[in-house]
């Protein structure tokens, strides 16, 4: 006779298999807690990578924008100014007449010029006829040698009477027209210093001239700071009239002189691209950069700053295990709220910005940012 298994004791099997399995579970979780390593936490630091900046020093001057080349424009010849045809402010182009003098006494030299001029190409003919026929009767030997000499002189004297002629013209008709005043090459009229009806001297300025293209900037230099500029220096252009706009230049003279009123140096900088809104006169602000050392450098503020020993150094964190490291550095410059330092720290690492007296070599920290980055001053 086979004897029934109760519902009861059939279901007793697989829960004793479930609460085993469950408590192999939990012994294999809390094994596996109990073998790893505690993660040390870190200070908190206010830290931040740095960035390379330019160090070198530089040097703030006003100054003024000019054309490359500016002159005065006058007369070869002197006489009564009887026109103008250009005014203050006008661009004109090359052959552009400016201004005009009376030219009625030049056309009377030129008028006699051409006639002293007639006369010796007659005389020239003449003495050719001359010489031609003492030739022919002197083969025949129907003059003497003494005559045809004398024939012969007279030709040569009437040639170089004619070539003289010639000369006298061709200078009275530059005489002539020298009393129109024109522009030898595209530019604009600066000043006007004569007036109609003026009578002015020959070589008198009548107009100033400042050619079109290249553009300078004029600035004036103390004596104590002038030994430290080179021709060739580079420069910064900035213009009050174009906010936003800068234009690189270079130092292009430097006066040997200083002015006898003002003790300063006039220095020239050339601005290396021109541009059209350079306009003449324009105020201009010039910053001359000293080649030196620090021209790569850091700029960190002046709470980084920390001491070993009696050198300046600073915190900063190793990437590799957090912690903390102090690293001597080399100040090139203090500022007012931040300090230049040139060697020691290189771009991307990062320091310890503040509270560098609460921390200690080799601490492991984590570093943040401050509540405004603009606080920390790079």
């Amino acid at each position: 006779m086979t004897r029934r298994k109760s519902p009861r004791s059939a279901g007793l099997l697989p829960r004793s298999l479930w609460l085993l399995a469950t408590v192999a579970a939990l012994a294999t979780v809390s094994g596996c807690a109990r073998h790893e390593p505690e993660i040390e936490p870190g200070r908190a630091v206010i830290a931040m990578p740095v960035k390379a900046v330019d160090g070198a020093p530089t040097s703030q001057f006003p100054g003024e924008i000019h054309a490359r080349y500016e002159m005065p424009l006058s007369f070869r010849v002197g006489g009564q100014l009887t026109a103008r045809y250009a005014r203050l402010g006008d661009t004109v182009k090359k052959g552009q007449p400016l201004a005009q003098l009376d030219d009625a006494d030049a056309r009377k030299t030129q008028a006699s010029a051409q006639a002293s001029l007639d006369a010796a190409e007659h005389r020239l003919i003449f003495a050719t006829q001359q010489r031609d026929r003492d030739e022919a009767q002197a083969k025949q030997n129907l003059i003497s040698q003494l005559q045809l000499d004398q024939t012969r002189d007279a030709y040569a004297s009437a040639v170089a009477g004619r070539d003289q002629a010639k000369q006298q013209l061709a200078l009275t008709q530059n005489q002539s027209n020298y009393t129109t005043l024109v522009a030898d090459r595209d530019g604009s009229i600066t000043s006007e210093q004569a007036e109609a009806g003026q009578v002015v001297a020959a070589g008198q300025p009548v107009f100033g001239f400042a050619w079109s293209g290249d553009r300078d900037v004029f600035i004036d230099v103390p004596e104590d700071r002038v030994a430290g500029m080179l021709v060739g220096q580079a420069a910064k252009v900035t213009v009050q009239a174009l906010p936003g706009a800068s234009f690189a230049g270079h130092v292009r003279d430097i006066s040997p002189a200083a002015d006898p009123q003002a003790r300063t140096y006039r220095v020239k900088l050339a601005v290396d691209v021109p541009s059209p809104q350079l306009r003449l006169g324009m105020t201009a602000e010039v910053s001359l950069s000293t080649a030196s050392d620090e021209a790569l450098a850091v700029r960190i503020p002046a709470t980084a700053l920390f001491h070993q020993g009696d050198r300046p150094a600073v915190w900063v964190v190793r990437p590799s295990d957090s912690k903390l490291e102090l690293r001597a550095v080399t100040v090139s410059r203090y500022g007012e709220h931040d300090v230049l330092v040139g060697n020691g720290l290189h771009a991307g690492e990062r320091v310890v910005m503040q509270g560098v007296h609460a921390v200690s070599a080799d601490e492991k920290v984590t570093p943040i940012a401050p509540p405004h980055a603009e606080d920390v001053p790079l």
